[in-house]
């Protein structure tokens, strides 16, 4: 059986945890930055997990992470 291939910008977004939760960077921080608040561009910063909907599907394009 070969081996599965894995998805290429999804090897660059999605890190798995320790716990298997799949951690991703917030989106709509670096375009038109000036047009958002200091606030809402501080709570973009650092990464979160993904939705639990979205998880099975990020961990079959990133089988091997």
């Amino acid at each position: 059986m070969p081996k599965q291939k894995s998805h290429s910008s999804s090897k660059k977004r999605y890190k798995i945890s320790g716990t298997g939760k799949v951690i991703r960077f917030q989106a709509f921080k670096k375009h038109k930055a000036a047009a958002k608040s200091p606030k809402r561009r501080r709570n973009l910063r650092g990464s979160t997990t993904s939705f639990k909907t979205d998880e099975n599907r990020i961990k079959q394009m990133i089988p091997y992470k």
